[in-house]
């Protein structure tokens, strides 16, 4: 038994992008307590929340990457239409983010720490028990230029009124977003 769970363990230089795109350190399950809590992709005890993944199959049966922009035959079918559903974190900007990290991977893991950072902030300073998810959310699909000046915007609130600085936060991101034509919500898989 022991044996058979290590083989399957699955390991990763960096938990907080994945493999196939996502930003793992931008999900709300990331930033859980408890149980339900998730490492990031290859991340410790990965296996144990996650105990298949296609994607990691396929890299396994394939080239072995660290990313999948990195195989040799990438973008393969997975990727030729972008997932038109989400799950717990958006995959809207799933080949974009994959297509920077492929031109500079050092220069999107710094940023991917930047909006991580952000993401922090947000949830420690501006939440009012509801707007986690909405956070990870916003900073995943916002540019982190925009991020940013939001935030340098919301350092000049009470934070010692949390409601009304998640108040603020959510209505200055929200602002971002409409301004940018970007939508904020989850999308779900479409019933026949």
């Amino acid at each position: 038994m022991v044996k058979s769970m290590v083989s399957k363990e699955y390991r990763r230089k960096c938990a907080d992008f994945s493999l196939c795109g996502l930003n793992c350190c931008l999900c709300p399950r990331f930033h859980t307590d408890g149980s339900s809590k998730c490492p990031g992709c290859g991340g410790p005890d990965f296996f144990l929340k996650h105990p298949s993944c296609a994607v990691i199959t396929c890299n396994k049966k394939h080239q072995n990457v660290e990313y999948c922009f990195e195989c040799s035959v990438y973008p393969c079918e997975r990727y030729q239409a972008p997932s038109e559903a989400d799950s717990f974190i958006s995959y809207q900007n799933v080949l974009q983010d994959q297509a920077k990290a492929k031109i500079d991977l050092q220069n999107y893991l710094e940023e991917l720490t930047e909006k991580h950072k952000i993401l922090g902030e947000l949830i420690t300073n501006y939440n009012d028990g509801k707007s986690k998810g909405f956070y990870c959310l916003a900073v995943n699909l916002l540019p982190l230029s925009v991020l940013n000046n939001m935030m340098d915007k919301n350092h000049h609130m009470d934070q010692t009124n949390c409601k009304g600085s998640a108040e603020e936060a959510v209505r200055l991101l929200k602002a971002e977003a409409d301004r940018l034509n970007i939508q904020l919500v989850l999308r779900k898989v479409k019933k026949d």
